[in-house]
């Protein structure tokens, strides 16, 4: 059963999923890279006196969000493994 699933062709949705996981972890790594950069270059409280509030907070949103939806993942994984 194993080799089966190994030798089996990918179907469009699923290339398209692993496609896209891959851009995720791109750009999840390149967002970790900037915000650490500005974190070792500049003081935090020079980041909100320089930044637009509005979008500092539609950011800080968005990745709130983002965030949420990992842990929602974590959380599932750890229940299936505990199965």
């Amino acid at each position: 059963m194993k080799k089966e699933l190994r030798d089996r062709y990918l179907k469009i949705d699923e290339i398209r999923l692993v496609s896209d996981l891959r851009i995720m972890h791109s750009k999840v790594n390149e967002l970790y890279q900037v915000v650490a950069t500005l974190k070792r270059r500049h003081p935090e409280v020079a980041i909100r006196q320089y930044s637009d509030h509005v979008a500092l907070e539609e950011d800080i949103k968005r990745v709130d969000d983002i965030y949420l939806w990992f842990i929602g993942l974590k959380e599932e994984r750890l229940r299936l493994t505990k199965k």
